[in-house]
């Protein structure tokens, strides 16, 4: 009998992921990974209830339970680089750094040293020998957030719930009888549930105002309390007021500018092709050619022209693409298949 550890978080995905896998006769042991424990002013973070939720179902299921204790590897590998993305005026994607990082190297390597066979996640996402494939609910699918793990983790992970999509994962989990049948998903950033990435940066980083630009006429519109907690294409939380609405198309982090304009059609917003460095292939590299791309979680596939150039890849798409930003992971995809991708220079 094969003996899977499970990644359970305390949420519906991870529960069901574990029941589905004792009623296929795997040997099933449930692993909470304990990344982040610490409160946020006006913000409790909800680990403990989490761990308390995931304990509840390993009880129901009948399944060892067990905690692996990862924060000091957390923070430094997940939150502190996030924190220095930013500060170097970037947008990361902390999701993405926790999977290459915590879930798909930490637990998979602490899994197997503690006997454990393979790992198993409740990422909606499909694997085939080494390959990883979009998950039949496309609307959930997660493999942009996968994209830099390894060809050998996958071979050693276990994705059931590839198969469903949400709605079927609610009323299985329901039918089931499971504690987290009902929880909401959590939202927000990854290790700090409802919380809002201004709110969590604005603990670590010093808010200093500075001018709001018009690229247009070049004259201040008003003030922001630090170009760090704004991003290409940003819409939302300018506060100017009246007229046409303002996006923001670039800033400067020395000067603590951020510029923005009401052209929707200003260049700074439209990319026709972009730059990647720090490229991740989950097999081997693609010849150069026509693929698909997502410039972040939720966007449509986007065609385009795969290049390579040097150490960096380039990427001219068939349409411009809107607020692609500095820091950002494009993920590269062959129909089904996530092939990796890279993060824009």
């Amino acid at each position: 009998m094969k003996k899977v550890y499970v990644g359970m978080s305390g949420g519906v995905d991870s529960s069901l992921t574990a029941a589905l896998l004792v009623e296929q006769g795997y040997e099933v042991t449930g692993i909470y990974m304990k990344n982040w424990t610490q409160d946020l002013p006006g913000m409790r973070c909800p680990w403990a209830d989490d761990l308390a939720d995931a304990k509840r179902v390993a009880v129901q299921l009948g399944i060892d339970f067990k905690v692996y204790d990862f924060e000091t590897e957390y923070r430094h590998k997940v939150v502190e680089y996030m924190i220095d993305e930013y500060r170097q005026g970037r947008t990361p994607n902390p999701d993405i750094m926790c999977n290459q990082e915590v879930k798909f190297k930490l637990f998979l390597e602490t899994a197997l040293e503690d006997g454990a066979d393979c790992i198993a996640t409740g990422h909606y996402a499909r694997t085939h020998e080494g390959r990883l494939l979009q998950a039949k609910d496309t609307n959930k699918d997660q493999t942009y957030f996968l994209y830099r793990v390894t060809e050998e983790a996958l071979k050693k992970t276990l994705f059931p719930l590839g198969e469903y999509t949400k709605p079927e994962v609610r009323e299985m989990a329901k039918a089931r009888g499971l504690y987290t049948a009902g929880k909401k998903d959590s939202q927000g950033i990854c290790f700090v549930g409802q919380i809002g990435i201004r709110e969590f940066l604005s603990q670590y980083v010093e808010q200093t105002a500075g001018p709001i630009i018009d690229t247009q006429t070049g004259k201040v519109l008003g003030q922001h309390d630090g170009a760090i907690f704004y991003t290409i294409g940003q819409r939302h939380g300018l506060e100017l007021g009246g007229g046409l609405p303002y996006y923001v198309v670039g800033k400067d982090m020395e000067k603590n500018e951020v510029y923005v304009t009401t052209n929707l059609n200003d260049a700074s917003l439209w990319k026709p092709n972009i730059q990647l460095a720090n490229v991740h292939w989950i097999n081997t590299p693609p010849d150069e050619g026509a693929f698909q791309v997502r410039v972040r979680h939720r966007a449509p596939l986007a065609e385009c022209s795969l290049i390579q150039a040097n150490e960096r890849w380039e990427l001219q798409f068939k349409n411009p693409e809107r607020a692609v930003a500095p820091g950002q992971s494009v993920v590269i995809y062959d129909g089904e298949r996530c092939l990796g991708g890279g993060i824009v220079i």
